[in-house]
């Protein structure tokens, strides 16, 4: 798509925002990569170079220290640059604070929307801010987790209970947290309209939150380097980078 179509449509796009109450957005791995974090299905993504099995729950469940000496060299890879938000983060503030975005479900465990800004953010595969035990609950930071890890304090153990501590994201395997997958299927039930960005939406319970809002009548929008299996149910697509797309979207709804 030749960038005067996109600019066309990204006007089109905005006009219809505009015309609504309700605008909600939905982001992937793809919204953090311009932050320095990995992505996990790309040609560079974590799952070239870590078996996705090693981050199962009865992975962790068998076998916690080896599951935490994996988890240093990822969390140092993902993370050990001290990443920011970029400007699909900041973009995406920016509307919320204009009161035009209602509230943004992400995929994504960096906390980078909130960092950004962005006040109403659902996380559907929990935050990697904290470590929590297994037996009692309690909970520390994951950075002091992880030193511990690196340490060789393996796996390493509450404080209080000495139970096994487990980041607090979601491991496959296990369920998405029962109220933010509620609070997202609501917002995208009432969206007007929903902006999906970032993500291959492959990825089950989380990729039928587009097509929920699309089969309730929402205008849909996918902003993805590649093609998604969603696709055919969007009113527009933008084959592009989001750290391009997002803000130019913002520019045409907050000039």
């Amino acid at each position: 798509m030749g960038d005067t179509d996109r600019g066309t449509r990204l006007t089109a796009l905005a006009g219809e925002i505009r015309r609504v109450d309700r605008v909600v957005a939905f982001t992937g791995a793809g919204v953090s990569t311009a932050s320095g974090i990995p992505d996990f299905r790309g040609e560079s993504g974590l799952w070239k170079r870590y078996e996705p099995q090693q981050f199962h729950i009865r992975a962790f469940e068998r076998d916690p220290e080896s599951f935490w000496e994996t988890m240093v060299g990822v969390y140092e890879e993902a993370f050990g640059v001290d990443p920011e938000p970029n400007p699909a983060h900041e973009a995406l503030a920016e509307m919320e604070r204009a009161g035009i975005l209602e509230g943004v479900v992400t995929q994504n465990a960096d906390q980078l929307h909130q960092k950004a800004g962005t006040e109403n953010v659902i996380e559907l595969h929990g935050n990697l801010r904290e470590a929590v035990c297994q037996s009692c609950n309690q909970r520390e930071p994951l950075s002091e987790s992880i030193n511990r890890a690196r340490e060789r304090d393996l796996p390493p153990r509450c404080r209080d209970c000495d139970g096994v501590l487990k980041p607090d994201g979601v491991l496959f395997g296990e369920q998405l947290p029962e109220y933010a997958l509620y609070r997202a299927h609501a917002l995208a039930e009432k969206a007007d309209v929903f902006l999906a960005t970032g993500s291959s939406l492959r990825v089950e319970p989380a990729a039928n939150l587009p097509k929920t809002a699309a089969d309730r009548g929402a205008t849909l929008a996918i902003v993805n380097l590649d093609p998604t299996p969603v696709d055919v149910n969007a009113d527009y697509t933008f084959r592009a980078d989001v750290t391009e797309v997002l803000p130019r979207l913002a520019d045409e709804l907050t000039e």
